[in-house]
């Protein structure tokens, strides 16, 4: 059977152009894909044509990100709540009514905010080292953010300036990933993220962002009560060696959604990196199982 071929589209949304990638039927069930820092809808390019056959795929590059626009800071204003604004009327721009989401990394809180705007339109929640409860946040990786986010000074911006640099970037893509798997990760992933890391105005852009996130944490029990009410079926496939987003923040699920199926998988924040086979196989058999019930 062939695989349908994925697409590369672009879509205004307030004037800023969104570039996306889409694969799959457009009468089959649709699976929202929203990447992480410091990449682009380029982390999915192994699980769309694993999944394309039953559903279909969307995979935006945030605003800032990928091949997406990049408006300076004065521009646009680089919150999270402004980019999941962005990101519910890009799905209105594209027709998107009813949607399972992926969530990574940035895309956790972009995702969970469109949640709670919109519950009617969300199916089901994958969670890949997306992080919605305070002890799923690293304590030695999260100490400089934090102290940026308590605090935003020029001495306070410089060691947040190294997560985005080049080395900064490959620590993410193989901190916790064991040795058999190291030869997997593919080192264009990391130096294509940096050299768009580098671009002009991205200093302001990424330091506005990291300093908002705590913007995020004071939504974690809104996020939390939006899984106790809404029963939403939540995936969670983990790579456990991640520093950044630990295994704790996936069990936590558990605890609003006692039925939410938690799978840690030997490797780091990039699963997919390593490990996109399996991840399809358990969204496809997970959101299967959903669809019957």
């Amino acid at each position: 059977m062939s695989v349908p071929p994925t697409r590369h589209r672009t879509v205004t949304v307030r004037g800023h152009e969104i570039s996306y990638r889409e694969a799959g039927p457009a009468d089959a069930p649709a699976l929202l894909l929203l990447h992480g820092f410091p990449t682009s809808s380029r982390m999915f390019r192994d699980l769309i044509p694993l999944l394309a056959g039953d559903y279909r795929l969307i995979a935006p590059d945030h605003l800032g990100f990928g091949r997406s626009a990049a408006p300076s800071a004065a521009e646009f204003d680089y919150t999270f709540a402004e980019l999941a604004a962005l990101t519910g009327e890009f799905t209105e721009a594209i027709g998107l009514k009813r949607f399972a989401l992926y969530i990574q990394d940035y895309g956790s809180p972009i995702g969970l905010r469109l949640a709670l705007a919109h519950p009617e339109r969300i199916t089901a929640i994958i969670s890949q080292n997306g992080n919605a409860y305070e002890e799923g946040l690293g304590a030695e990786a999260w100490a400089p953010v934090l102290a940026l986010i308590e605090n935003r000074t020029p001495e306070t911006e410089e060691p947040v300036r190294g997560i985005r640099s080049l080395d900064g970037i490959r620590w993410q893509y193989e901190t916790g990933v064991p040795a058999e798997y190291l030869d997997l990760l593919d080192p264009d992933s990391w130096h294509h993220d940096a050299a768009l890391m580098a671009r002009e105005g991205q200093d302001e852009i990424q330091l506005g962002l990291i300093a908002d996130y705590g913007s995020n944490f004071a939504l974690y029990p809104a996020f939390q009560e939006y899984f106790r009410t809404s029963r939403v079926p939540l995936l969670a496939v983990w790579g456990e060696g991640d520093q950044v987003f630990v295994p704790a923040g996936a069990e936590a699920f558990r605890r609003d959604l006692p039925d939410a199926e938690i799978h840690l998988l030997p490797t780091g924040h990039f699963a997919l990196e390593t490990h996109a086979p399996r991840i399809a196989a358990l969204i496809g058999d997970f959101l299967k199982r959903r669809a019957g019930e």
